[in-house]
This record gives structure tokens, C-alpha cells and sequence, in this order.
């Protein structure tokens, strides 16, 4: 029986976030292609929302998701294409939280003053 312990979490998040992506992906090509609509289309107006103060949350969500599932797919390769990778999955599954939480330090001091701003 499976109780829900650090493989589990790791599996789960590295698909919320690979779904979030591709979301964000989705709509970044949706957003760019409404440049082609002339200098008086909808771009514009898409423009002025991501600047307000939940897109910038958003884009925190984001760049979360990118370190995240980045480092975590580095992990998933260790696993796979070395002998002790699986013994130490655990303590590889920790270090990615680590390291995102580490990267993530500098963004949020770049993105949380620009956010508290547009509020």
C-alpha cells in the first residue's frame, strides 16, 4: 500500500507543474499571436492585465513550476541512469525542494516589491 511519502509527493507535483506549463505555454502562443491582429488588436488590452497584481502572482507560480519541475526531472534522471540514485531518492527529492526554495528566494525579492507596488 502506498502512503503517500516523498515519491509520491514528487510524482504528483512534477505533474501538476508539467500541466501548469504547458498552460501557460498555451496561452503565452495565444497571447503573442494576437500581435498579427494589427497595433489596434486585442494585445494591448491583454498587456495592461499582466501587469496587474495577479498575473504577477501568476508569474511567481510560474517560475516556481519551471525551477521545480527542472530540478525534479534532474532528480528522475539520477534515479534513473545511476545505481545509488534510487536508494537516495529521498534525500534527492529534499535537495530539490531546497534548491527551489533557494532559487526562489532571489525572485520573490525582485517580484514582491513590484507586486505590493500595482496594489
Amino acid at each position: 500500500m502506498y502512503r503517500g511519502r516523498e515519491g509520491q509527493w514528487a510524482f504528483v507535483l512534477h505533474r501538476l507543474s508539467g500541466v501548469a506549463l504547458a498552460l501557460f505555454l498555451l496561452l503565452h502562443v495565444v497571447d503573442i499571436s494576437l500581435v498579427m491582429l494589427g497595433p489596434d488588436g486585442p494585445f494591448d488590452v491583454f498587456l495592461v492585465f499582466y501587469h496587474n497584481w495577479p498575473f504577477r502572482v501568476g508569474l511567481l507560480m510560474v517560475i516556481a513550476g519551471v525551477v521545480y519541475h527542472g530540478l525534479n526531472g534532474l532528480r528522475i534522471i539520477i534515479m534513473d541512469f545511476t545505481s545509488w540514485g534510487v536508494r537516495y531518492q529521498k534525500q534527492l527529492w529534499y535537495g530539490v525542494l531546497g534548491l527551489t526554495v533557494a532559487i526562489g528566494i532571489p525572485v520573490l525579492w525582485k517580484i514582491v516589491p513590484e507586486i505590493v507596488a500595482a496594489i
